[in-house]
């Protein structure tokens, strides 16, 4: 492809990423930039320039590199998991909990601001002009940190580019075809926080910390640390029809990839012996093309259609699981 045409193709990708649930993974960081800004405008074009820079830098060294940069299942699982603290961070900020405040090194009841847009204590004075803007930046840069499934797709892309400028397209692309989405939200969310004071302004703060909670169990989920529970049991009807075995004597566990999950998402399989996993996909287009084996570190981008066949080896007694590459959606196949 060439650079134009990857460009398109992250552009696509974002305008996708932008109206799905990756758009809430990063509220939390937009939230913060605006937060006690006395207009939205202008740290909300502050945080999308830094995300645009952050990811065409990132574009351009998987495009550069290939594969040898990109994070496996266990590393972004821990960053999500570290995105959801930080959400937690700002939510309880917003609920008025006085020691998030000072983490995120706020001025509450500290030295007024004086009207020439500086803040000091009669002694010394400290611009807050550019205090306002490196929050916003900084917010913008991390975003490159907490990736959803769409965000992979094009980080692949970059990767298979195998150019630097092919890279740098790709996630520029990207992040503008996200633009107009983060900036309506960013620019809502920042006039809510002036005109919802006082309990209406808890609300933010509590659909923040159900995101951080999301976030937190995607992130184990990616990272396979989620522990076991009853609802893992897999069905004896969907095990008997998406399992079986070929003439060669090779076990074949069959998943389809839909846009809203796998089916079927838990399956009983033989331990012992040869195993081939087939993930198929029809007009698929979600989160779950970015198919992840955490146990195996493995990532997998799936066709829009067609399947894909995954060699399990001899899997050992035990629980599998996959996940798409956010998170969002688990599976698991118990080897007995």
């Amino acid at each position: 492809m060439d650079t134009a045409a990857l460009f398109l193709a992250g552009a696509g990708t974002g305008l996708l990423a932008g109206a799905t649930t990756c758009a809430a993974l990063q509220l939390g960081l937009l939230a913060g930039a605006v937060r006690d800004a006395p207009s939205p405008a202008r740290p909300v074009g502050a945080f999308l320039a830094a995300k645009l820079v952050s990811h065409a830098v990132l574009g351009a060294a998987l495009g550069l590199l290939g594969g040898a940069v990109q994070p496996g299942p266990r590393v972004r699982g821990a960053l999500l998991a570290c995105a959801a603290l930080l959400l937690t961070l700002f939510a309880l900020d917003l609920l008025g909990f006085a020691p998030a405040g000072r983490l995120l090194r706020r001025r509450r009841g500290g030295a007024p601001v004086a009207e020439d847009g500086e803040a000091g204590d009669g002694h010394c004075a400290v611009p807050v002009r550019a205090a306002r803007f490196r929050r916003p930046v900084l917010l913008g840069a991390a975003t490159v940190l907490v990736p959803c499934g769409l965000t992979l797709t094009a980080e692949l892309l970059a990767v298979s580019s195998r150019s630097a400028v092919g890279g740098a397209a790709v996630m520029t692309g990207f992040v503008l075809g996200t633009a107009p989405v983060f900036g309506l939200v960013g620019l809502t969310v920042g006039r809510a926080l002036d005109l919802l004071r006082g309990r209406l302004t808890a609300l933010l703060g509590v659909a923040l910390l159900a995101v951080a909670g999301w976030t937190m169990i995607s992130g184990l989920r990616l990272g396979g640390w989620l522990p076991q529970t009853g609802a893992d049991a897999a069905s004896a009807a969907d095990s008997a029809r998406s399992v079986h075995t070929d003439a060669t004597g090779t076990q074949i566990v069959t998943v389809w990839a839909l846009d809203q999950g796998y089916r079927p998402a838990r399956l009983t399989a033989r331990a012992g012996v040869r195993t081939t996993l087939v993930v198929r996909t029809q007009n698929t287009h979600g989160h779950t093309r970015a198919f992840t084996l955490p146990a195996r570190d493995l990532d997998v981008v799936l066709p829009v259609n067609g399947e894909t066949r995954i060699d399990l080896g001899t899997p050992r007694p035990g629980r599998m699981r996959f996940v798409c590459a956010s998170g969002h959606y688990p599976g698991a196949i118990t080897f007995e």
